[in-house]
């Protein structure tokens, strides 16, 4: 899970691995595999750097293999 912030400056909490899609128009806008959309504060970048450290913390007792930014940012496509 990630904490977010929405542009009326809620604490958002979403869960990274049901992220689909992410535009920056100009607000960061989240489209989640359930078709629903979320508009938060925080940039692309920053939400992916968010989702690639959530996905590390699940991976860190699989195995030692890191995961990239790109990895990620190519899921997110």
């Amino acid at each position: 899970m990630i904490r977010l912030t929405t542009l009326d400056g809620r604490e958002l909490v979403v869960n990274a691995l049901l992220i689909e899609r992410m535009e920056a128009v100009p607000d960061t806008v989240i489209t989640l595999t359930n078709g629903r959309s979320v508009v938060v504060r925080e940039d692309v970048e920053t939400v992916v750097e968010e989702a690639v450290e959530y996905l590390r913390s699940l991976r860190s007792g699989a195995d030692s293999t890191p995961v990239t930014v790109a990895q990620i940012a190519r899921t997110l496509r």
